[in-house]
């Protein structure tokens, strides 16, 4: 089959591993468009992408047929509506947008047009959480009953060069890894039927430790600790809680509780990791040997996902249902917060179709995701 096109919007920091996993998994990116032309044309070069340009020529260029959305968070969704009115079937960076109604926007206009929809992240395609779903799908620890998520940290500000729209609305702890480990949670447990939030803000300003731009202070205008618990549509209970306002923890970062044991998740913004099992009665906890590739950092699986599926007709895994879902989550737990009240979702999907035991790099790239 003739490969599907791709072009990539925003060229900042994420686009790189972006671009390495397109050319690891054979996908044909075919141009590369920034607001910054110049590092366009540093990351065309870079990867050997034949043109560089701006974002209008990308979307009116007839030759690109998936768009991969790595522009800021309140970018996304203007970039993927005009993606989708161009025609072209569009992958973005979470979150999918910065509110449930833009999101259910984006969804319809790709469902109206034929277009296909996703976004970010794809983690849950790598190896431990896809070990996790086998484990839990087979009865391991018998029925889930409740399931814990945290993610403490302090802030992206002491790393990364230009942190300011962490803390901008679409940003924060919540938006930002919240879809991380929400998603994972999805994919393990399922949609959730209703929720309730508490979110705070601690500090009014952070200052950037960063070396190009140390000691300059940027406002706050989103909570950075924000904790929800959860009602899953299958019955189980979770607690999430993130945070940019903790310097340490040794909280795990995802556990399920099930009616015959426990299972522990890793860091669900990784590929990989130790997953690890401890059944009723066992004095000690058994690490789970993987049964799936994807253990390096594979972002962009989700897209050569959606490529396969494009050119097959079947639904791919990474899919706007799913990233809407996680969406109105996020959103639900601060809505919840300044309502103080309990908030009903209205939006679900399906869990996502799990790879086949045995799955790994070789299969994308002798016969993808069939």
């Amino acid at each position: 089959m003739a490969q599907v096109k791709v072009g990539v919007i925003g060229c900042g920091v994420i686009s790189e591993i972006y671009l390495k996993n397109c050319q690891t998994f054979g996908m044909d990116v075919v141009v590369c468009a920034d607001i910054d032309l110049e590092r366009a044309r540093s990351r065309a070069a870079q990867f050997g992408v034949p043109k560089a340009c701006s974002v209008d020529e990308l979307l009116s260029d007839p030759e690109v047929e998936i768009v991969i959305n790595l522009t800021i968070p309140n970018a996304h969704a203007d970039i993927a509506r005009r993606a989708l009115l161009a025609g072209k079937h569009v992958h973005s960076e979470k979150p999918l947008a910065l509110n449930t109604e833009e999101g259910k926007a984006l969804v319809q206009l790709a469902i109206s047009r034929g277009l296909r929809i996703g976004a970010a992240p794809d983690t849950f395609l790598g190896s431990h959480l896809q070990t996790a779903r086998k484990v839990l799908d087979d009865g391991w620890i018998g029925r889930p009953i409740a399931a814990t998520a945290f993610m403490m940290s302090h802030g992206p500000e002491r790393w990364h060069p230009n942190p300011d729209f962490f803390y901008q609305p679409g940003g924060g702890p919540m938006f930002d890894m919240g879809p991380y480990y929400l998603t994972a949670l999805v994919h393990l447990l399922g949609p959730v039927r209703q929720l309730t939030g508490i979110a705070q803000t601690t500090f009014a300003e952070r200052v950037i430790t960063g070396p190009n731009r140390f000691g300059e202070r940027i406002p706050v205008s989103t909570p950075t600790h924000v904790t929800g618990l959860l009602q899953f549509e299958q019955g189980a209970v979770g607690t999430i809680v993130t945070s940019f306002d903790v310097w340490h923890s040794e909280l795990p970062r995802i556990e399920i509780y099930g009616t015959e044991g426990t299972l522990s998740v890793p860091d669900p913004n990784y590929f990989g990791g130790a997953l690890r099992v401890r059944r009723q009665g066992a004095e000690e906890w058994t690490e789970v040997a993987p049964l799936f590739g994807f253990s390096e950092n594979r972002r962009g699986l989700a897209v050569a996902d959606m490529a396969d599926a494009v050119k097959t007709g079947r639904p791919h895994r990474a899919n706007g249902e799913l990233a809407l879902h996680v969406l109105e989550i996020m959103e639900g737990i601060h809505v919840s917060s300044t309502s103080g009240r309990h908030y009903e979702m209205t939006t679900r999907c399906e869990r996502p179709m799990p790879w086949p035991v045995g799955f790994d790099e070789d299969g994308v790239r002798l016969s993808f995701f069939h």
